[in-house]
């Protein structure tokens, strides 16, 4: 393996030399799957043209070509090559350059024709619907959970349903042990060829659903992009849970609890339902384990056909017979109605382990853009719950404040009118939030730089307002605690 990766980081085939190769929108191109763009700017006979061709594209490649660059006895040896054609050889496993958070040269190793997760992504090989069992590479889910992971060091590390191993890779970096785990055996097979062409140290690999197979152990860190997908039946591995509805999230969610160390952390991505006569936030908010606080934010929504047409297109089966779709749409359809389903919400769950007697349970929807990678912001959001439980108001007034880094105001009225209409404050880091305030909250903020407790400044407020000091102090602590809670304020001691 290690001379596997040594030909690899030799001949540039890492992130930065496929962009340099490819052009930023061949590069793109190719991150949808779609092959053309570089197919046209790899048709040279340099060495990574020769990878990218073979592992990237699919293409057969000479066996004189190739003896150039890697390792050929080797890799056919190790099931990395297969002869075709006489003299030519192809790709058995897709081989992905990825970059790490600190510029290392990683590899995601994945199935071939499922390199990239998404709609559209997860066709078989030969174009067709994708096979149950198939490991899919880097998409969208797996960056996504990736960024909003909190990267502290830690001892143990779970990543569950691993797939091609990325959480594995990430958690390597930051955790003494990593143990992954996965339903189908062949996607443990894959993670261990990431983990090791990576350069990683090799994880503890077992087979398994949910938590079974790590009984009741306790770890510092639990990520999970699970087969969330609500879908008739549990066609495909990689993406059907096999549970009716939303079952297999509640349940990997509330039994991750009992296995989190105190202070420990669970990510985990999720679909749930919207089901007619329920509040959204309630059935998800009762997904919480005791113990625990929860950060859940829903990204986004679909209408149930939206929600059908995506996974269909998913798994290749729009390339089928009219006919063998349209039932497959319907039965899709019908499973939704059973359930009372009216769409489907996606978005991410955060857990932390606490003993505190009140849990902090945040469910909010934010659709809107953020700043990745997020890990730091979700870790200051269980911090500022923290303080916020442990001052009321009068420690509130009491406490020195400092506006948040890259905050700005934004005034929005008529123009030439005297007052705005309304002030909005608006962040430029982590979850990019927006919020209305009113004069006395927004000059409050400007001026909390941490040398003056809140209560000498809502005194100054007053005063220069001409209102009852009394008042502005009995009511201001509720728009403080929002301002912290949100991110705009920071504490800064004192």
């Amino acid at each position: 393996m290690e001379a596997l990766r040594t030909a690899l980081l030799g001949a540039d085939f890492t992130a930065d030399g496929l962009l340099e190769l490819l052009g930023a929108p061949a590069y793109a191109a190719l991150a949808r799957g779609e092959t053309v763009p570089a197919l046209r700017a790899s048709r040279g006979d340099s060495p990574l043209e020769t990878l990218v061709r073979l592992f990237l594209l699919q293409q057969p490649v000479s066996r004189a070509r190739l003896a150039d660059v890697l390792p050929v006895a080797a890799c056919e040896a190790t099931g990395w090559l297969t002869e075709v054609g006489g003299d030519e050889f192809a790709a058995t496993v897709d081989v992905r350059p990825y970059g790490g958070p600190e510029g290392e040269d990683w590899f995601i190793v994945s199935d071939l024709g499922c390199a990239v997760g998404g709609a559209g992504g997860a066709v078989g090989a030969d174009g067709g619907p994708a096979e149950e069992g198939v490991v899919l590479g880097v998409g969208g889910a797996s960056t996504t959970l990736a960024g909003i992971t909190v990267r502290t060091t830690v001892g143990a590390a779970l990543d569950l349903g691993t797939g091609s191993g990325i959480q594995a890779l990430h958690a390597s970096r930051h955790a003494t042990r990593v143990t992954a785990t996965d339903l189908n055996p062949r996607a443990l097979h894959v993670t261990r060829l990431t983990l090791a062409l990576s350069g990683a140290p090799a994880a503890e690999l077992l087979e398994g659903s949910l938590f079974e197979p790590v009984a009741d152990r306790g770890y510092d860190l639990i990520v999970s992009n699970p087969p969330f997908v609500i879908s008739p039946g549990a066609r495909l591995t990689y993406r059907d849970g096999g549970m009716s509805g939303d079952a297999l999230c509640r349940a990997l969610v509330q039994q991750a609890g009992d296995r989190l160390n105190p202070g420990g952390y669970a990510q985990v991505l999720a679909n749930w339902q919207h089901v007619e006569g329920e509040e959204w936030t309630e059935r998800v908010r009762s997904w919480v384990p005791r113990g625990c606080d929860a950060w859940i934010v829903q990204r986004e929504v679909q209408d149930v056909t939206q929600y059908a047409e995506l996974w269909l297109r998913d798994a290749g089966d729009h390339r089928t017979d009219p006919v063998a779709y349209a039932a497959r749409y319907d039965a899709w359809l019908d499973e939704f109605a059973a359930l009372g389903t009216r769409a489907v919400g996606f978005g991410w769950i955060t857990l932390r382990r606490s003993d505190a007697p009140r849990p902090s349970v945040t469910v909010e929807e934010w659709p809107h853009p953020v700043e990745q990678p997020l890990g730091d912001a979700v870790r200051a959001h269980f911090a500022r719950q923290d303080y916020l439980r442990a001052h009321d108001d009068a420690a509130l007034l009491a406490g020195h404040f400092r506006l948040a880094d890259e905050v700005v105001q934004e005034q929005v009225g008529l123009p030439g009118a005297e007052d705005p209409e309304h002030v909005v404050l608006r962040q430029n880091r982590g979850m990019r939030r927006a919020t209305r305030v009113d004069t006395v909250g927004a000059g409050f903020a400007g001026v909390c730089d941490g040398s003056m407790s809140a209560g000498r400044i809502i005194d100054a407020i007053a005063q220069l307002l001409g209102e009852d000091p009394v008042a502005l102090r009995s009511r201001t602590p509720a728009q403080i605690r929002s301002l912290v809670e949100q991110g705009f304020l920071e504490p800064a001691g004192g």
